[in-house]
């Protein structure tokens, strides 16, 4: 479903990724786990065809981001960090305003909309001004937009950053019922999202990855947060 190799991304001097390679199955939900400037998010931004790489290649559904940009773009949701939505807009007008960009056909996208209202739990608040909402319910609309279009692979940046512990707790169950319909990489530095959630971890330091392993063998070799900081704590030195 998803296949990266050797990414690299360099800012003049400053390289944020090394040689970056792994592979993610159709249905898996994979944790990206590391600390502030490790470098999931740069390299998010070029699996979603955000940023530009300076070497490698990135490969959703055979189709190669740089070489195909808009046949990647069509299978990929994106939520980043800050949700993309329109604070002036309703809930189901910013809706119906992102299925037309993302190419939902006229005929389909009534159904569309309901169903990601059913799906992110937005019936409620359909008509309600997005600026007017909390920060909770804005956070659903941004997963709601990454899934209008009903995409192969879901990709989200720090899902739950800022929320509060019930908010926390929703969205996180939310995420978990999407696995298996979707493919889902989650890029957090929050370990409990990633025990929670997540059934395979890649941890990252230093711009590469340091880890690639299941939850369980994970743990096997003490709790996820010692493993954590052995793995980023050794990449430093």
């Amino acid at each position: 479903m998803i296949k990266v190799e050797g990414l690299v991304k360099r800012y003049g001097d400053f390289t944020a990724i090394e040689d970056i390679s792994f592979e993610i199955k159709k249905g898996e939900i994979v944790g990206f786990l590391g600390p502030n400037g490790a470098g999931k998010t740069t390299t998010m931004r070029i699996i979603t065809g955000f940023l530009p790489a300076t070497a490698g290649t990135v490969k959703v559904s055979n189709f190669d981001i740089f070489d195909r940009p808009i046949e990647v773009k069509k299978r990929i949701g994106y939520l980043p960090e800050h949700p993309p939505v329109y604070t002036d807009m309703t809930v189901k007008g910013y809706l119906n305003f992102v299925a037309k960009i993302k190419g939902v056909a006229r005929k389909e996208r009534s159904e569309a909309i309901e169903r990601v209202l059913t799906r992110c739990d937005l019936k409620s608040v359909k008509s309600t001004i997005i600026g007017k909402l909390s920060k909770g319910f804005k956070q659903r609309v941004g997963l709601a937009q990454a899934l209008i279009h009903d995409p192969d692979v879901l990709i989200l940046d720090e899902p739950t950053i800022g929320l509060d512990p019930k908010q926390i707790i929703e969205i996180r169950k939310l995420i978990k019922s999407l696995a298996g319909d979707h493919t889902i990489i989650l890029s957090t530095h929050i370990l409990p999202e990633v025990t929670m959630i997540c059934e395979r971890v890649l941890i990252l330091a230093g711009g590469r990855i340091v880890a690639d392993d299941n939850m369980e063998n994970l743990t096997a070799q003490g709790s996820l947060e010692t493993v954590f900081l052995k793995l980023t704590t050794e990449d430093v030195q």
